[in-house]
């Protein structure tokens, strides 16, 4: 499984960018994007994942 972000809820300000460990987070225009290729939810690596814990809009960044 892999998270993504909810591009109506995403307000581009890219915390989930910088915190993301796999570089799965990058922008796509004015809103950022996660590649389900990369990403891991960060298991091994934190306890939650770090793209929903820094998101400052609740419910943005969510499992896919």
């Amino acid at each position: 499984m892999a998270y993504k972000i909810i591009a109506e809820k995403c307000n581009g300000c890219g915390s989930c960018e910088f915190e993301c460990p796999n570089r799965a987070i990058t922008a796509k225009g004015a809103i950022f994007v996660i590649n389900p290729g990369k990403c891991t939810e960060c298991k091994g690596i934190f306890p939650t994942p770090q793209c929903a814990a820094t998101c400052p809009v609740p419910k943005c960044c969510v499992q896919a």
